[in-house]
């Protein structure tokens, strides 16, 4: 298996903990367990710590998708580098800074955070076509 798909593999890990990270920050508000255990026709308001976190794991989503192919297309292609390998860490890294950015309201370093993940997604996009 390749470097980059380790990393996508511990991406999916990262991806798994930001899916239980909201209701862990919920669980403390009144009602909570009850309505999350229900049928769930209603909103909650879960705060505002949950609602960064579920916002955080949407944006992480609308990443995850472009990583996970190209990482696929570098280990089918046998296309596997020192740049793919950098991308990879970046963009794990990246990603992983940017959750507690942005359940803090880090302000402006967690777009930062964002455009150095996607500078990995590039790197590694990149490395595909060299």
């Amino acid at each position: 298996m390749t470097y980059e798909l380790w990393i996508l593999v511990w991406a999916v890990v990262l991806g798994i903990v930001q899916v239980a990270a909201p209701p862990v920050a919920a669980m403390s508000r009144k009602g909570y367990a009850k309505w999350n255990a229900g049928p769930r026709d209603g909103d909650f308001d879960m705060g505002p710590l949950a609602g960064r976190l579920n916002r955080a794991f949407a944006n992480f989503k609308e990443t995850f998708v472009f990583f996970a192919v190209i990482v696929v297309a570098l280990a089918f292609a046998g296309k596997s580098s020192e740049l793919s390998r950098w991308g990879a860490d970046i963009y794990l890294a990246a990603r992983i800074f940017y959750i507690p950015l942005y359940a803090f309201g880090v302000f402006g370093v967690r777009s930062l955070a964002w455009i150095v993940s996607l500078i990995g997604i590039l790197m590694c996009l990149l490395a595909l076509f060299i």
